[in-house]
């Protein structure tokens, strides 16, 4: 059998429908076939497939997101074109396996006995020699032989002038044609198997059945049948959220336009979640007891789920896909960041939402998640404050670079710090900040600091907002100064004090003075004041209120600039003074007792003044920081019904069967030609093979000594 590209031209068809089956059945337009599904494989891969229409826009930008999208990679697997190439191939390969079946078969029947003796001379395995035995006696001995040697064998007599020539066809390693066979056969199987575990008979259904994509919110419950797909669907793969202490039967299955549901004959209930972390805070384990209900027995089915380990009911597997928020109950307390606000606490769940007042706004407070465990990497080494970027130390570096195969050049220092909650607030017009705030304080640099976090679009990172903890570890004592700030009769007692304690002697005029100064720096770090325009400053930006940004605006304003810096470092040393007295009035004012004036009580005094210095820069009054929690959890499982799963292993086993026998079984055939020569017989061989290897080379060698006598 030969090995043409050319396709199928059968004689009886239009010479359209010749060319076009032609086309489909030759073997240039298979592996142009395959050469698109692999690039399209490689795009399947590379591009994450069904996420966020926003995720790409944020990836490729809104132009090259529209036509990736419109061209459908994004959902490779499940796109038109995709599955269209996988049916041209089925047809293909089909049309292929058809045209040379009946050639492999007849050619399994055939020994070409009837080779002319000039063609022997055409074959690059060939020789010739004299043996001592009738023509007839040798053919007779040599059959036996490869008879022997597993070789099928047909003597065939033929008549010649000078007496009777007889010619030994024979075969072997006819199984290589088989692998053709089963190799073409398990790309047929592979492809249909994965036609039938795609969404090819959801699509049908929506094409043919009158099924449609559900657009809008509410119940699963109250959802109309025509977007739902019936317990007899063939083949389907959707996603089943399951939270604790709860049982559902509906799974989803998303469209590129909304969802269809998939109604199960039986529904899933989650006794419990199981989950386990790696030291890293990545999840190690994580698995779901369940009990199966079937809806027309009645019958309890108790089964465990994890990964790589589904659990089977009635042709439908259960897979442990992921987990996610049950609805967690969170209690969340409000904290004045950048203004006065009255004490608030709200209540909700994960994924719920809570209508709140900004005074003259109205906010929506949607919590949006709640992680309970935060695994942070707190090493230092690269990114260390102070260290001078210039200095080249040849020793540390190669050092840290030697050793265990898991040392690598930066040490990792990883610790669990606690909950933290994520919420948005969004504005009647639908405008939305997102917050992430932690609800233990976190060790930075060897100091207790509460980190809140802000950012404008998903597609920015969080900035925090450190605020120092107090000597019990919370953020009352920011708080209270925050609040201190905001009221002016504490902040005019605050210098008083200040300026009292800060002139000795008794000295009234100094003391005028130094009340005037510590007045002005006040207001300008409380926002009170509003410092002009520093002239280098573009006209589109805001004006400068609060913190140390405003007191840096003022001095930029009125002093040269070959006296600011003695003028700051004045205006600093007073500020920090006055804020210390407010400090301590607002511990007065809360029935606390002073705190003395150690490195403890300075650290957290200069962190605080950072902290109220960025807080100006916070986009809202007040913070939600995480009080309580009852954490509840959901695990989701994938729900499929694959009948082309089978289809696709028996591919898989054919596959491997005929690549193993068109690569290690060598299609051979042997001829031997005797004629007469007096009392003896001239003979000639010639071995063909499909592949030119040494091992052909030797076992020829070895044909000719058996058969021919030849001495070794």
């Amino acid at each position: 059998m030969t090995v043409s590209t050319q396709g199928l031209r059968p004689r009886r068809l239009s010479p359209l429908l010749r060319d076009v089956t032609e086309l489909l059945s030759s073997m240039r337009f298979a592996i142009s076939l395959l050469t698109v599904i692999c690039i399209a494989s490689v795009i399947g891969t590379v591009v994450k497939q069904h996420e966020p229409l926003n995720n790409y826009v944020n990836q490729f930008g809104p132009f090259w997101a529209d036509v990736f999208g419109r061209a459908h990679l994004f959902t490779v697997y499940s796109a038109w074109w995709f599955l269209l190439i996988l049916a041209f191939l089925v047809v293909s390969t089909s049309l292929c396996i058809a045209r040379h079946t009946p050639k492999i078969f007849a050619d399994f029947k055939t020994y070409k006995e009837n080779i002319r003796e000039q063609s022997l001379k055409a074959f690059p395995h060939r020789a010739e020699g004299a043996l001592g035995e009738t023509p007839e006696a040798a053919a007779n001995r040599i059959g036996q032989t490869l008879l022997g040697a597993g070789w099928k064998v047909r003597l065939q007599s033929r008549e010649l002038p000078g007496g009777q020539g007889w010619m030994v066809a024979a075969k072997a390693g006819a199984a290589n044609k088989i692998g053709y066979l089963a190799a073409h056969s398990a790309i047929v199987l592979i492809c249909i198997g994965g036609l039938l575990d795609g969404d090819l008979v959801v699509r049908a259904q929506t094409w043919f059945n009158g099924k449609e994509p559900f657009l809008s919110g509410g119940l699963i419950a109250d959802v109309p049948a025509k977007h739902r797909l019936s317990p007899a669907n063939p083949t389907f793969r959707g996603n089943l959220l399951v939270t604790e202490g709860t049982a559902s039967g509906t799974a989803v299955l998303p469209q590129a336009q909304g969802v269809l549901l998939q109604d199960l004959p039986f529904s899933v209930e989650l006794k419990k979640f199981i989950v386990e972390y790696y030291d890293t805070g990545m999840p190690k384990l994580f698995a779901s007891d369940i009990v199966i209900h079937d809806h027309e027995t009645g019958e309890k089915l108790p089964a465990r789920v994890e990964v790589n380990h589904p659990a089977q009911y009635k042709g439908i597997s259960i897979y442990q896909s992921s987990f996610d928020d049950g609805g967690s109950l969170v209690t969340l307390q409000a904290v004045p960041v950048n203004g006065a606000v009255q004490p608030l606490e709200v209540s909700g769940t994960i994924g719920g939402s809570t209508a709140i007042s900004n005074g003259d706004r109205q906010l929506s407070l949607e919590y949006t998640g709640l992680r309970v465990i935060n695994v942070e990497n707190f090493s230092n080494d690269a990114a260390q404050s102070g260290v001078d970027v210039r200095k080249v130390d040849l020793r540390t570096s190669i050092e840290s670079r030697l050793g265990a195969g898991n040392k690598t050049a930066t040490e990792r220092v990883l610790r669990n710090v606690g909950p933290s909650i994520t919420y948005k607030l969004r504005d009647s017009a639908g405008q939305a900040i997102e917050f992430h705030n932690y609800m233990l304080p976190v060790q930075i640099d060897g100091d207790r600091m509460f980190l809140m976090g802000m950012r404008e679009t998903p597609a920015d990172p969080f900035r925090y907002l450190r605020i120092p903890a107090d000597e019990n570890d919370s953020l009352d004592g920011f708080t209270r100064l925050r609040a201190a700030l905001d009221d002016p009769s504490l902040r005019t007692e605050a210098i008083r004090r200040y300026a009292v304690a800060a002139v000795e002697g008794g000295r009234p005029e100094l003391a005028e003075a130094l009340r005037a100064s510590a007045t002005r720096a006040m207001d300008l770090f409380a926002g009170a004041e509003v410092p002009p325009r520093p002239p280098q400053m573009p006209p589109g930006l805001p004006d400068v209120r609060g913190g140390l940004q405003a007191i840096s605006a003022f001095l930029e304003a009125n002093v040269p600039e070959a006296e600011r810096e003695r003028a700051s470092d004045v205006l600093v040393r007073i500020l920090n003074g006055t804020l210390y007295e407010l400090m301590q009035l607002s511990r007065e004012k809360a029935g606390l007792p002073p705190l003395d004036r150690g490195e403890q009580t300075q650290r957290f005094m200069t962190l605080s003044v950072m902290s109220l210095s960025d807080s100006f820069f916070y986009p809202m009054p007040m913070a939600f920081q995480l009080k309580d929690f009852t954490h509840v959890q959901a695990s989701v499982f994938q729900v499929a019904r694959a009948p082309g799963q089978n289809i696709v292993y028996l591919g898989c086993v054919l596959l491997i069967l005929g690549i193993f026998a068109m690569l290690y079984v060598r299609d051979r055939r042997l001829w031997v030609w005797l004629t007469p020569a007096g009392a003896g017989a001239d003979a000639r061989m010639a071995l063909s093979t499909n592949r030119k290897t040494m091992d052909a080379d030797r076992e020829f060698d070895v044909l000719k000594r058996q058969l021919l006598k030849e001495a070794p």
